[in-house]
């Protein structure tokens, strides 16, 4: 059962889709207070919020979402706050990241889903401040909130997930594995990839281009010296059955003559400042505005602009530096300026720099998010009340173009900034993280709560973006990567090359890439049943097994569509790893000389040896799942090879389709 409760004026950020008629009173659980609204032009960090909600938690809850946020499965324990974030350092103290993701699920004493539908900064207090105390927390009592009660928190999920619409379908070569890196500049830095992989017989069907594919960073333009004829440049890759991914940012350059800020300027499409002139920050380009893609007409603007790309035969496009990321603003440089004239004059003391002269915040400084405007319906709205909005309008606008570009056609779409409501129309990968061992632990614990809200194409980094990986940790994160529907390898620039040739031993890569392909047919499958369905791809072991008090504190383990568990190596010279065993499996193992090892084991807990140069896997007591030949791209995967591997006698449903329509 879903129930509404409307507090003040909400702003309809259209993450839900189904109607939900408004229920009167307060909700069933916890307490709410509702305060007078702080001053609009309020910066005082300090005032007490205007709507809070409260819950007493019994030492058995468990918290579970937030889709992408910082730290385990089971939120209890630290505060987490929705507010995207431009922030590559994803360490443990951090408590926003890219996306907000404002579900949650309590689950014990009572079990109950809350859904605040609130588009600017909410914290959620889960057990932070008194261990015993949940608290949500805004600035604004203007918000919806949603109850869901079900017979358990997975039956809660999937009511949720009907509430919010169908999850974005990509098309199928975006389940292959994908090579990126910030640094690939020219033709050739592509072709030279490709051909080493082509070469050692590495599968692959994607390049990513990273920002230096464009004209002076320029959205929806492509060097011209680099690229001279990038129409045929795009069908030479896809000759070779690869796909180029170009990113589009969110920043438009401030550029007499480039027609895209023309358009933009002259039809009003950018937001603006309190005055109505354009508003203008610093990003890749240099000076930037942003287009309003709050805004209806601006945002079909927008999104008709990835026809230039279409049109000359991509198929695939990342949306990046949407939370917007800003490096600084005009108001702000200059506030970084004066400041630095007056601390030159002061010749001050260190004690007093740092205690009564800090410089101002240049980058992502939260004044500049006050200083700029949408325009919603007639009315100009402040950019930091309708703040985590703005990536997820950005992808919606490609979404709705694609619609109208190559109706009837699936174009892979994900972003980096997010909100529920845009995992219809594109997936999200999990922002700047580095080549830390955690990492794969944090890519793990993400999976299933992105999922709860709706996010099913879904990965990290491989090998993780910043930083130097090392081969151990690249090997390790592809075993878990194999199963993320979005499978790529990325890096930053000035780090170490990690494409998969960059090792020794790469028959090693050769193998761990081939099992992703070997498993597609069940990865799809699996995928397109939890979107057809709103259902989970990824489950926490408790949603499995509600009842098993040792499954429900596992973190590391996941189950994936209805058949199998995974239970990735993520420590640096591990041999192998400690798993727990709800009921009896068969522990597969993909070796490198291409066979399968299969035992089946018994309910409890077990150490289980994996190699680096081996892939592992659980089928549950009953169950099977096909699987193929390897091959080097999807469209070689050869579905006349299929075979069922697991308990014999069992059945298995096959999802399979053409891979591009809708």
């Amino acid at each position: 059962m879903i129930q509404k409760f409307i507090f003040g004026t909400p702003f309809d950020t259209e993450a839900v889709v189904t109607p939900v008629s408004p229920t009167s009173g307060l909700p069933p659980y916890g307490t709410v207070t509702v305060a007078n609204a702080p001053a609009s032009d309020s910066t005082d960090a300090d005032k007490a919020p205007a709507f809070c909600f409260t819950y007493q938690m019994s030492d058995a809850d468990i918290v579970y979402g937030l889709g992408e946020a910082n730290r385990g499965i089971n939120k209890r324990g630290y505060i987490y706050t929705s507010n995207c974030t431009d922030d590559p350092n994803h360490t443990e103290e951090k408590r926003s990241l890219y996306g907000a993701h404002n579900f949650i699920i309590v689950s014990g004493k009572e079990t109950f889903g809350l859904f605040f539908d609130y588009p600017s900064t909410i914290t959620f207090d889960i057990g932070y401040t008194r261990q015993d105390t949940l608290t949500v927390s805004c600035e604004n009592a203007d918000l919806d909130l949603y109850v869901i009660e079900g017979d358990s928190a997975y039956d809660i999920v999937k009511q949720f997930r009907k509430i919010i619409g169908r999850s974005y379908i990509p098309p199928k070569f975006a389940f292959g594995f994908g090579q990126s890196r910030w640094g690939y500049k020219t033709a050739d830095d592509f072709r030279n990839v490709v051909k080493q992989y082509r070469e050692n017989h590495l599968p692959i069907d994607m390049l990513y281009m990273d920002i230096d594919y464009m004209q002076d960073y320029k959205d929806f333009t492509v060097n011209p010296e680099e690229f001279p004829d990038f129409k045929a440049f795009v069908e030479e890759m896809k000759a070779q059955n690869i796909h180029l991914v170009p990113i589009i940012d969110a920043g438009v350059k401030i550029e007499d003559g480039y027609d895209i800020y023309e358009e933009g300027k002259e039809n009003n499409f950018f937001c603006k400042r309190k005055d109505s002139s354009d508003f203008a920050a610093a990003v890749w380009p240099g000076r930037t505005h942003f287009p309003d893609v709050l805004n209806p007409e601006a945002r079909a603007w927008f999104g008709g602009k990835y026809e230039r790309l279409i049109s000359q035969g991509i198929d695939g496009f990342w949306n990046d530096m949407n939370e917007p990321a800003i490096f600084y603003s005009d108001e702000g440089l200059a506030e970084m300026n004066a400041f630095m004239s007056e601390a030159v004059k002061e010749n001050s003391g260190a004690n007093d720099f740092f205690s009564d002269m800090r410089p101002p915040q240049l980058s992502n400084n939260p004044e500049d998010y006050r200083r700029f405007y949408h325009n919603i319906n007639g009315e100009m709205i402040r950019h930091d009340k309708v703040h985590n909005l703005f990536g997820y309008n950005m992808t919606r606008a490609a979404g709705e173009a694609f619609q109208r570009i190559v109706p009837g056609k699936r174009i892979l779409m994900f972003s980096r900034s997010s909100y529920i409501g845009m995992h219809r129309y594109g997936g999200i990968w999990t922002g700047d993280n580095q080549s830390w061992w955690s990492h794969i632990l944090l890519n793990l614990k993400m999976m299933p709560s992105l999922n709860m809200c709706g996010f099913l194409y879904t990965g990290a980094d491989l090998g993780g973006f910043g930083s130097d990986t090392t081969r151990d940790l690249l090997l390790r994160w592809l075993a878990l990567g194999i199963f993320t529907p979005l499978m790529r390898n990325h890096s930053a620039l000035g780090t170490r090359e990690q494409e998969c040739y960059q090792f020794e031993n790469v028959a090693d890569f050769r193998h761990v890439l081939g099992v992703r392909y070997r498993l597609l047919p069940y990865i799809y499958s699996e995928f397109m049943k939890a979107v057809l369905h709103d259902d989970m791809y990824f489950k926490p072991l408790a949603f499995e097994y509600p009842e098993d008090t040792m499954a429900r504190q596992i973190e590391d383990q996941l189950m994936i569509g209805n058949e199998i568990m995974i239970a990735p190596v993520y420590t640096q010279n591990a041999a192998g790893r400690n798993v727990y065993l709800p009921e009896e499996m068969k522990f597969i193992k993909f070796l490198p000389d291409g066979t399968i090892s299969e035992k089946v084991l018994e309910k409890g807990l077990h150490y289980v040896d994996i190699a680096l140069n081996e892939v592992s896997l659980f089928i549950k007591k009953g169950k099977c799942i096909p699987i193929v030949d390897a091959a080097e791209h999807v469209t070689a995967v050869d579905m006349d090879t299929m075979q069922m591997i697991g308990y014999e006698g069992a059945d298995y449903e096959l999802y399979d389709d053409d891979g591009v329509s809708i």
